[in-house]
């Protein structure tokens, strides 16, 4: 038998144990060693398998007696089976299971790096004029030091990141609701049912649509008119003949300076429909004969949002195009202009573009902002004025804001789910696509 067959044969029955006995490559085979001992312990010091093997226990079940790795995926299947106060709790099961199931990944893993690296190590000392490329028998020293002191991060970023998307998937797959809160009623699979409420049912469908819609549309238009004006500001600070620039600096970028929440909730109280400064000064000097419903009519609510977004968010754009113009270079501009092209031809046909060009990633990121723009939203309007026509929406509703109203005010936690996923969806696609187009990736 040659050195790849019996390295392989003996690292799969005991991980890196050709590695540590035929290869001699003591810290690598202890290593993978470690990770087997570690995933059997884990699951024999956590349950009652040594009890069950020596016939301590007739009526063994998984619930009661399984080790972590094995309760946990019995708990990610069934999510639970009693009922009641002192039942199972499925959503602790269900957190428990994709633990478990990340877990054995991880060994699983390890288990194929140890089987593949004993093959190439058993070619290596079979075949050593071979040359195979990045294998030796030499011990694996500094190689292995940046992935081990790099695990414990990973590891952190798993839990923090994948965890909570992991969780947010799995639960639109569930009953998970008012109706079906754990411990006294337990949650159940339902596979597509959820998706299919929104496609099939009228009151779903036609909600889930207008706010989608309505989320597209506050999105872009957020997104574009923080922009341009940042734009407009920009340029005319940037013009050599405005003086005291630092002091206009320093007014328009008040408002980013001041936390959003502050500012929303003072909009709100300004924009009230009976008791508003705003209103009542209108009415006083007479300009109006009645008062203006800013945050309760349906398309009103929307450019009083739109307004509010716009005093927010143009200051940091205008910041961003300062530093963009600064470095740009004024013979370019003179030589259009010696050429016989306009004020507008310069700007439209030159300036415009290269502003576009270098800001584009940032439009990009704050056009995703937007999408998920929940504080802008829920702190003026609530998501209101309340719409009878919708499920549990308003007309200022944006995903995000009715996934809250959904979740908190409704418990409809697996619904939420569903918008969770389509909301991950569009702006992973907008990331990716963000970051496909620098410089940075392009470069990898």
């Amino acid at each position: 038998m040659k050195n790849k067959h019996r390295m392989v044969l003996f690292s799969a029955l005991f991980w890196g144990s050709g590695q540590f006995f035929i290869a001699k490559q003591k810290m690598k085979g202890r290593l993978f060693f470690l990770a087997q001992v570690l995933m059997a312990g884990i699951e024999l010091l956590t349950g009652y398998w040594p009890n069950y093997f020596a016939g301590q226990i007739r009526n063994f079940s998984l619930r009661l007696h399984g080790g972590f790795f094995t309760r946990g995926l019995w708990g990610l299947i069934t999510l639970g089976s009693v009922e009641g106060v002192k039942g199972d709790h499925s959503t602790i099961l269900l957190i428990n299971g994709i633990i478990a199931l990340l877990g054995l990944a991880a060994f699983a893993a390890v288990y194929v790096l140890n089987i593949t690296d004993a093959w190439k190590q058993g070619m290596f000392l079979d075949y050593p004029d071979s040359r195979l490329t990045g294998y030796s028998n030499k011990p694996i020293g500094k190689k292995a030091f940046p992935y081990l002191v790099l695990a414990p991060a990973a590891v952190i970023i798993i839990f923090i990141v994948f965890m909570p998307i992991i969780f947010s998937v799995v639960i639109a797959f569930t009953n998970y609701d008012a109706n079906h809160l754990p411990p006294a009623h337990l949650v159940d699979w339902v596979g597509f049912d959820n998706l299919k409420k929104i496609v099939g049912i009228p009151i779903w469908s036609k909600t889930f649509i207008r706010v989608l819609t309505w989320t597209v549309v506050w999105a872009a238009a957020a997104t574009f008119s923080t922009y341009f004006m940042g734009l407009l500001q920009a340029l005319m600070l940037n013009s050599r003949h405005v003086k005291h620039k630092s002091f206009f600096q320093s007014i328009y970028i008040l408002p980013w300076a001041i936390p959003g929440m502050i500012s929303l909730l003072v909009f709100k109280n300004l924009l009230n429909g009976q008791f508003g400064p705003i209103n009542q000064f209108l009415l006083d000097t007479g300009i109006l004969s009645e008062r203006i419903p800013f945050l309760t009519d349906p398309v009103i609510a929307k450019i009083s949002v739109l307004a509010v977004n716009l005093w927010l968010g143009f200051p940091a754009f205008m910041v961003m195009l300062l530093g963009v113009l600064s470095n740009q270079e004024e013979s370019l501009y003179e030589a259009a202009k010696i050429d016989g092209a306009g004020k507008f031809q310069v700007f439209f046909r030159i300036k415009l573009p290269l502003l576009m060009y270098a800001t584009a990633p940032l439009i990009i990121m704050n056009l995703a902002n937007n999408f998920n723009n929940f504080g802008a939203i829920y702190f003026l309007t609530g998501g209101g004025p309340v719409n009878p026509d919708l499920q549990f929406a308003g007309d200022t509703d944006i995903l995000i804001s009715w996934i809250y109203k959904l979740t908190l005010d409704q418990r409809m936690f697996s619904m939420a789910a569903v918008m969770n996923i389509l909301i991950f969806m569009f702006t992973a696609v907008v990331s990716v696509w963000n970051f496909s187009r620098t410089n940075a990736f392009k470069e990898m």
